[in-house]
């Protein structure tokens, strides 16, 4: 199939890791390059405006969820996703997988697709291969996913089960999209097993789509584990296509995906630590209710050029915290999603200047993570 007008430009390499520009209609992306999301059509708390003064150039949004409300129908008569949210970048969207596996006590998979409950209402509604392909191409995303079965991790019996249902329903995908203006990503599956992952990134290879989507991952595996089934796809997946690692975005997941040869990474985490007070630095995450911080004059972070940090210390922005004002959300996201771009700003120049892996052990060496609190 043609991949026009898509197309991937490898710009530098470092052993493994990549950058390039992937070219989309709303534009170019420079990878590597993290997604903030924004789950139902907004990234939380902050605008597109405050958004756009990040660097991000990527956003995702939530199939499953704009499904539900306010419906694909809606959001393609507003004239689609990058109009009914005022977002003029490449924008992304998930096929629905994820969230219908999260469903678990809900969810009834057969090998047509999956028939679930609405976490808002309790109605039934099911996803095919067809109706999520539907949704997304109303929805109108630069770059969508085929719908998958997401796996518990370590379950072999299932996730036999499911990467072949994985790879069923990716070329009923493939069949039912129209749109030329839109990339479809297949996605690799296979839980923590090797032979599994080899087996599905063949196929999806094989496919010969614009883009390749790694999932099933961080969704309960150690880190070690993902790193593992990273290095086993890593010689496999093509290298003229971008590589996309779903769901990953704490600042040490982005260096080691990086590493091991992923292009583009999106999670939550920015903007979620930022509801529970908590910011990145290059030392690693602070919390802005402690009470140290009180008479603090420094901004979150001094090597950051972001606007909390331009303008604001961590003791007003404590004070917003304790007050439960609205704007530490807002700042805290504005300065964790910057961090995120920056961070992947320096990882593109480190790549180029041929330095990423002495960087990237920098970085590992300063930043330390929370173990009680930071997921896979």
């Amino acid at each position: 199939m043609t991949n026009l007008p898509f197309t991937y430009d490898i710009i530098a390499t470092e052993k493994n890791a990549r950058a390039g520009v992937f070219h989309t209609p709303h534009g170019d992306l420079l990878t590597p390059v993290f997604a903030p999301v924004g789950t139902q059509a907004t990234v939380k708390s902050i605008t597109p405006a405050q958004l756009k003064e990040t660097g991000a150039s990527l956003v995702l949004s939530n199939t499953y969820h704009l499904y539900l409300r306010p419906g694909a129908e809606l959001v393609a008569e507003m004239g689609g996703l990058h109009e009914f949210m005022q977002w003029p970048n490449p924008m992304l969207t998930d096929s629905g997988g994820f969230q219908v596996f999260s469903l678990s006590n809900t969810r009834k998979v057969d090998e047509e697709g999956v028939t679930f409950k609405s976490h808002i209402d309790g109605s039934s509604h099911r996803f095919t291969p067809e109706s999520s392909i539907k949704v997304q191409e109303q929805l109108g995303a630069d770059i969508i996913m085929a719908f998958d079965e997401c796996a518990t991790p370590n379950d072999l019996a299932y996730n036999k089960r499911a990467v072949v249902r994985t790879h069923n329903w990716l070329k009923r995908c493939v069949a039912a999209k129209s749109r030329s203006d839109q990339a479809l990503f297949g996605i690799v599956q296979g839980g923590v097993f090797a032979d599994l992952r080899r087996e599905s990134a063949e196929f999806v290879s094989s496919m010969d789509l614009p883009g390749v989507a790694i999932g099933g991952l961080s969704v309960g595996e150690t880190k070690a584990e993902m790193h593992a089934m990273l290095d086993v796809l890593h010689p496999i997946l093509p290298t003229t296509k971008p590589r996309y690692l779903m769901g990953v975005g704490s600042p040490e997941d982005l260096v080691n995906g990086v590493l091991r040869g992923v292009d583009i990474f999106d999670c939550v985490l920015p903007t979620r630590l930022a509801r529970h007070q908590s910011a990145f630095t290059p030392s690693g995450r602070i919390n802005l209710m402690n009470a140290g911080f009180a008479r603090d004059t420094q901004p979150i972070d001094s090597t950051c050029n972001c606007y909390a940090c331009k303008n604001f210390t961590r003791a007003y922005i404590r004070h917003l915290v304790v007050a439960k004002e609205m704007l530490a959300s807002t700042l805290i996201s504005i300065h964790n999603i910057s961090f995120l771009i920056n961070l992947m700003n320096n990882i593109r120049a480190a790549i180029k200047a041929g330095n990423f892996e002495l960087f990237a052990a920098d970085f590992l060496r300063s930043y330390k993570t929370n173990k009680k609190q930071e997921p896979s």
